[in-house]
């Protein structure tokens, strides 16, 4: 994370505080320059938070304070090119915070939603994704209203927003716990972008619809079939990606949708190339399959990784091979190799691991090796 945390360095807090001194003159933004010189030993969400901090204090200090003034401020700094990139992250958190903030007692609504509208006009230079889910989690349904109309949005960033920021387990962001327990309140985004002409956006759409699958498998199901029946040139590439955790976790009703109906095959491996690894190091392995049946078969091809757990205890990874179609009567032999290095997402454990291989749901050939670490 050492390259990621410079995304927000000294130099770009300096040119903050210098943007928003332009776009207000008068103004002094001491705080936010004093934070540029304290960023050293922060990770990049550290750094969000601190200039985010000072952003607030400054704001604050301001003769009229408040979300609005704040607001107007950062608008006026979009004017320039240079009110852009990684250092608008702690500017969105900033404003979400103000708006989230009661006046004279009583819950804002005008903030509320000038502060979603904001985060669109931000997200073309630096994504919104992460501060609008403060406001999901403070008004879900209101939110959700809202963004529900920047699926028409022209600008393929804004129509991004309400598919990504709304997903339910986005990387780096928090949790928002009612997006996980009413999962179908962000279908009508999905179903208004899955067809999206753009790439970025329907990469999005088919993301979200992999998150929803962690807990709603059956109504993701539900919603790929209902895509495939009304499809454009793209559809079916966004419900395979969208169904891919499905597919690996052998969900029947993933895939039948996929065409992976049950098969007569027999498996032969996997065949692995030495019986040891040591980190950092590679395992090779092939097998064979063949349909023994009577029809061709279509056939989701898995490898499945037992790793060791620092209890001693095994989990299970699913990796993919790939998706082909065999002949009554036809064999193909497949080979593949597998790294093992320590990684910050993966860390890994001395023993006895195991490899075996997943057709269609169904498991094949559990095999055994030592890892050495």
């Amino acid at each position: 994370m050492g390259a990621m945390n410079e995304l927000i360095n000294r130099q770009g807090v300096e040119t903050l505080a210098g943007i928003l001194a332009e776009a207000a003159p008068g103004s002094d933004w001491p705080h936010v320059a004093a934070a540029a010189a304290h960023l050293d030993e922060l990770s990049l969400r550290g750094r969000t938070d601190a200039v985010s901090s000072a952003l607030l204090s400054d704001v604050r200090q301001l003769p009229e304070r408040g979300y609005p003034t704040a607001a107007r401020i950062f608008r006026s700094a979009l004017a320039g090119a240079g009110f852009t990139g990684w250092i608008l992250w702690p500017v969105s958190e900033a404003a979400v915070t103000l708006a989230l903030e009661p006046s004279d007692g009583v819950k804002p609504g005008r903030d509320f939603d000038d502060c979603l509208a904001l985060l669109a006009e931000l997200t073309p230079r630096l994504t919104g994704e992460f501060a609008i889910r403060r406001l999901l989690a403070s008004d879900l349904e209101h939110s959700l209203e809202i963004i529900r109309d920047w699926t028409g949005h022209p600008d393929e960033h804004v129509r991004r927003l309400a598919s990504e920021g709304t997903r339910p387990y986005l990387p780096w962001a928090v949790r928002v716990p009612a997006v996980v327990l009413h999962p179908e309140a962000s279908l009508p985004i999905l179903d208004a972008l899955y067809r999206d002409p753009s790439e970025y956006v329907r990469r999005s759409v088919a993301n979200h619809l992999n998150d929803v699958a962690r807990h709603a498998p059956a109504l993701v199901v539900a919603t790929a079939a209902r895509w495939l029946a009304a499809p454009d040139a793209n559809t079916a590439w966004v419900v395979r990606h969208g169904l891919r955790t499905l597919i690996k976790k052998a969900h029947p009703g993933a895939l039948a949708l996929q065409g992976f109906t049950p098969a007569s095959v027999a498996v032969t491996g996997p065949r692995l190339d030495r019986n040891s690894v040591a980190i950092p190091g590679e395992l090779a392995f092939d097998f064979a399959i063949a349909n023994t049946g009577n029809y061709d078969a279509r056939l989701a091809v898995d490898y499945v990784v037992h790793y060791v757990k620092a209890n001693g205890t095994q989990s299970a990874k699913v990796f993919k091979i790939a998706a082909l179609t065999l002949a009554a009567g036809e064999t193909r032999t497949l080979s593949k190799r597998h790294a093992f290095r320590q990684m910050t997402t993966r860390v890994h454990h001395a023993g006895v691991h195991a490899l075996e291989l997943q057709i269609n749901g169904i498991r094949h050939g559990h095999t055994e090796f030592e890892l050495h670490v």
